[in-house]
């Protein structure tokens, strides 16, 4: 730990027990009448990570201590200790101090409640004016160093857990910036490519369709400003995918993400569907919260699984379903960001959805002259080939995507790989299209 959070975390201590020796102060002094503000924050070393921060967004003594306190269940539990106080009258903890206990750790999780008790005691107008920090618009949240985690519906929203993000803590604590990976909190991976722009190959209807998007990304705030209709379009902007499989969809996402400088997080759909009402919805309410301020291309593949088409309501399960499209619907169109979803079949996708698609690209199979293209990609050492490969024959003759080519590409390599050879033969890609075809059903 660097000496500008060992200084932070002291300086939090100081502030606990001058609150809780204010609360359960038995007369009215001078000293009781003290505000917490007296106790200064120390001074940060603007080259740490933490200390960065700070300065980077401004903020001051309330931030500053709501986040130490965030951060208190990982660097000093103990100091944490006190708010495990049971209240003697009741036999039971003070509910002014919220938390809560988590399935293993046995210390005190701070909450909102927690913050405030420290922020503001029995100050009830204090207390009213801290809760502002707790909105999502508020800086903390805003950039994601600090989430809450909300308990059950109906619950006060001041039980919510107080929780430091992953990303930050990493930061604060190693000086390493790792972007969000998949968790179980974080149902998303970022999606990268050895690719380039140039080895994308498509028919010129997708390409244009896709340099749209593209100019959409690069020139959105011309088209809102400059042509004046911005009041009348949302900032975001929604694509939908769709072809057989193997066809580019997933590359093309990932690509556009290369070209323009976004992270392209793929979302796992197996982890965000739950079985348990109102688990899907808040699977999901976390990806768009964590990519509602960043740079990011949110990508949802086999799409159909989540944003299928809604069913008649005949018993809890049909109702509970439809009601996670509609959320999904609301989300996707409020989100200010890029939202790419992917389908096989367009007609698989709620059709309310493909209403508000900004664009729906279609990814045929290659033609031959792709084909080839796609042939020469994957070959591009010409070494590798025997003098009597000729790709020409088997780009016209196999009508097979570039998802398809690749894996006969793999199958061919290893076939010369197993007999010590050197280099690719004929009989290898044709053994390799074999197996490819068959797959799909197919006879060579």
């Amino acid at each position: 730990m660097n000496q500008n959070l060992t200084d932070e975390i002291e300086w939090c201590k100081a502030v606990i027990d001058m609150r809780f020796s204010q609360y359960f102060s038995a007369d009215d002094s001078e000293e009781k009448k003290l505000q917490v503000e007296m106790l200064a924050p120390p001074e940060l070393d603007e080259s740490s990570p933490y200390g960065r921060v700070v300065t980077q967004f401004g903020f001051g003594f309330y931030e500053r201590l709501v986040m130490a306190l965030a951060l208190l269940p990982h660097l000093c539990p103990q100091a944490l200790d006190a708010f495990l106080l049971n209240n003697r009258t009741l036999g039971r903890p003070y509910t002014e101090f919220g938390g809560w206990h988590g399935k293993s750790h046995s210390g005190f999780l701070p909450t909102c409640e927690t913050a405030l008790f420290l922020l503001a005691g029995n100050d009830i107008e204090k207390r009213l004016k801290m809760m502002a920090m707790f909105e999502t618009v508020a800086p903390l949240f805003v950039e994601r160093i600090l989430q809450l985690e909300y308990g059950e519906p109906g619950e006060p929203a001041n039980s919510a857990a107080l929780r430091i993000s992953s990303e930050y803590l990493q930061y604060f604590t190693t000086g390493v910036r790792n972007k969000p990976d998949f968790s179980m909190h974080f149902p998303a991976k970022l999606i990268t490519t050895n690719l380039q722009w140039d080895d994308l190959v498509l028919c010129e209807d997708t390409l244009d369709d896709i340099n749209q998007l593209l100019t959409w990304i690069e020139h959105s705030d011309v088209v809102l400003d400059d042509f004046g209709l911005r009041k009348n379009l949302k900032r975001g902007y929604r694509a939908l995918f769709y072809g057989p499989p193997g066809t580019g969809k997933t590359l093309t996402a990932t690509l556009i993400g290369a070209k323009v400088g976004m992270d392209v997080y793929r979302i796992d759909l197996s982890q965000v569907i739950s079985k348990y009402i109102g688990e899907t919805e808040k699977n999901l309410s976390n990806i768009f919260d964590q990519a509602e301020h960043r740079n990011w291309i949110l990508f949802f593949d086999e799409a159909d699984s989540l944003f299928g088409a809604r069913t008649q309501t005949s018993n809890s399960n049909d109702r509970a379903a439809n009601q996670e499209i509609s959320y999904l619907l609301q989300r996707v169109e409020d989100f200010p960001g890029i939202v790419i979803l992917a389908s096989n079949l367009k007609s698989n996708i709620d059709e309310a959805f493909s209403r508000r698609f900004q664009n729906a690209i279609y990814f045929p199979l290659p033609e031959p002259e792709e084909r080839m293209r796609l042939w020469s990609n994957i070959f591009a050492k010409k070494s590798v080939l025997a003098d009597d490969v000729d790709l020409n024959i088997f780009a016209e003759k196999y009508e097979l995507a570039g998802g398809a080519l690749t894996n006969v590409a793999r199958y061919a390599a290893l076939c010369a790989a197993q007999e010590n050879r050197k280099k690719i033969c004929n009989d290898d890609i044709v053994k390799a299209l074999a197996k490819e075809l068959h797959k799909e059903g197919k006879i060579l």
